[in-house]
């Protein structure tokens, strides 16, 4: 079995066949989708673009649906939310299905083929994904951890994080075949440790949200467990794992 990690979604295909894929988009997208879930939305659809939101939009009662996302980290014009995952209360999501549109995450979910199953992971939703990809470790099946990047390039957060997953898998089934990204996200696991604020502060887009104004969303981000849901991206729709949807 193996284990690897892809910095970007422009290296992955065709490593997917048949694999357990968790994406990863520490800021913010990630942080969102398990926020929007745990907070009672109903399912989060992720599009590549703010048109295929309105599009998708029209297929809905206007109560039913929460119009999402933003471009260059700035909310979209019209829409009811941007990308800050504080903006997904209960009283905002709950048992609605937010259209979500992202720079870096929405992209990297959508342009994945051939994966048997696909997860969305976090610091928020840190144990309950691992649990679930140690579960399929146990099953046979190999794992791909997709960073979604930030604007198709490596980014440091998204690695980091991956790292994290990689060490803890590796604490319970030790001996998988590892490629040489997954040990470097160790390496950068391991420099950061619990340190989630240092890493933020350091990453290239976590300063970007810092200069923009979004430094509640650093905080909301980095709370690990925060969320302990497992989104499960299926038939072009998110929902979480649980007694109304089982795998």
């Amino acid at each position: 079995m193996r284990l690897d990690v892809f910095f970007s979604p422009a290296q992955i295909q065709p490593h997917l066949a048949g694999r357990i894929v968790a994406v990863i988009d520490v800021l913010r997208g990630s942080t969102t989708i398990a926020a929007a879930l745990s907070n009672g939305a109903k399912s989060v659809v992720p599009l590549d673009s703010a048109d295929a939101v309105m599009q998708r939009s029209r297929t809905f009662a206007r109560t039913e649906v929460l119009l999402a996302g933003e471009r260059k980290m700035i909310a979209i014009s019209g829409f009811d939310v941007g990308n800050s995952p504080g903006a997904f209360t209960p009283a905002v999501v709950e048992g609605r299905t937010v259209l979500l549109t992202t720079t870096n995450c929405t992209e990297a979910l959508v342009s994945i083929q051939g994966a048997r199953e696909i997860v969305v992971a976090s610091y928020v939703n840190f144990s309950a994904v691992l649990a679930l990809l140690r579960s399929a470790l146990r099953g046979g099946n190999s794992i791909t951890i997709l960073c979604a990047g930030h604007e198709k390039q490596f980014c440091l957060e998204d690695s980091a994080c991956a790292g994290l997953f990689v060490r803890h898998i590796l604490k319970r089934t030790p001996g998988l075949d590892l490629n040489d990204s997954a040990l470097a996200s160790m390496l950068l696991d391991r420099k950061y440790g619990g340190h989630i604020e240092r890493l933020f502060s350091d990453a290239e887009h976590g300063r970007a949200l810092a200069e923009g104004g979004f430094t509640d969303d650093l905080v909301t981000c980095g709370k690990i467990d925060s969320h302990p849901v497992v989104p499960i991206y299926q038939d072009r729709s998110i929902t979480k794992l649980g007694p109304g949807r089982e795998r």
